[in-house]
């Protein structure tokens, strides 16, 4: 079974967010949304206009998503961790970056299938 993770913070859904998550969930079986919790949006230095409990409730109720849980760290290594994810998808904003490429060096030393860019 192929398992699929994305995170975001989900702000103000709209379309791109319902085709990040059509084309992840059509890439794994069962695919777990990581919602980012309030706390951890001030990281980029803003703050959500949707308050973290209705984001993820919007998150839980598409029919795209198997699983939705708070995303409490940007540090995907940490979240395999703990759900042994065996895909991981990332936005545009992620894609190649530095921190991008230091979490798919550890992932595929630790056995995670790929990392996709989620379009």
């Amino acid at each position: 079974m192929n398992i699929g993770y994305i995170g975001g913070v989900f702000d103000l859904f709209h379309i791109g967010h319902i085709n990040i998550l059509r084309n992840c969930k059509s890439l794994c079986n069962k695919l777990i949304v990581g919602v980012t919790t309030d706390e951890l949006v001030s990281y980029k230095h803003k703050k959500a206009v949707i308050p973290f409990n209705e984001r993820i409730e919007i998150i839980r109720t598409n029919r795209f998503v198997d699983c939705a849980i708070p995303q409490e760290t940007i540090n995907k290594y940490e979240i395999w961790k703990r759900i042994k994810f065996n895909i991981l998808f990332v936005g545009d904003d992620w894609y190649k970056d530095k921190k991008w490429n230091e979490y798919e060096r550890k992932l595929n030393t630790n056995n995670s299938k790929k990392t996709e860019k989620a379009k």
